[in-house]
């Protein structure tokens, strides 16, 4: 198993891993490539981004993203993304409701709050195959990626995970995450990086 940059080739597999493992399965409709839009496909063509992905025996089978600086991306994001995506994906256009509530993110962006953006600039997405799981894999990622933001002098990083998801909230707490926001359904976590030492 090991980790390298990602590629334009691995958009479809890591559109698949977002679109099977970033919503619990309900058995509604969904389109399996609108998740990654919004959660996916940025992070790997935006400036300032950090994507890697795992490879075992069997593939790519996870990934990390990150944006450095949350404000900056988010802004690339609205110049330079969506406005495709929103002319091929119209809010009146019948279609699942899963569905409906992917594209009307694409068309009303959740933006972290400024309180949180202020204190830790940089976020990150993570996403594991059910294989991986368990074994340390994203919490090693995450410390490296901690200790190489903390060296490039960023000061902090945040996530934003849903409130249902113990697991998830659990590991990055063990990890220094602590509460730092709420969202509609969901739970932003920080953590500050200790840059005076690496910058």
């Amino acid at each position: 198993m090991y980790t390298r940059a990602t590629r334009v080739d691995d958009l479809p597999v890591v559109y698949r891993i977002c679109h099977e493992n970033g919503l619990p399965d309900d058995g509604s409709e969904r389109s399996p490539e609108l998740l990654g839009h919004v959660y996916v496909g940025p992070y790997l063509v935006a400036p300032g981004t950090r994507s890697i992905v795992v490879v075992d025996d069997q593939g790519v089978a996870g990934y990390l993203l990150c944006a450095r600086d949350t404000r900056a991306h988010e802004a690339w994001v609205e110049e330079h993304w969506l406005p495709g995506l929103r002319a091929d994906l119209p809010l009146d256009r019948p279609r699942p409701r899963a569905d409906q509530e992917i594209v009307e993110l694409l068309h009303s962006p959740e933006l972290a709050p400024d309180d949180v953006v202020g204190e830790y600039p940089a976020h990150l997405h993570i996403d594991m195959m059910e294989r991986l799981r368990g074994r340390g894999v994203g919490g090693a990622l995450i410390e490296e990626l901690c200790a190489l933001l903390a060296d490039e002098g960023v000061r902090g990083i945040h996530l934003n995970v849903g409130t249902d998801n113990e697991g998830a909230i659990r590991l990055y707490r063990r990890l220094g995450f602590t509460d730092v926001g709420r969202g509609d359904s969901s739970l932003y976590l920080g953590r500050t990086l200790p840059t005076g030492a690496g910058a």
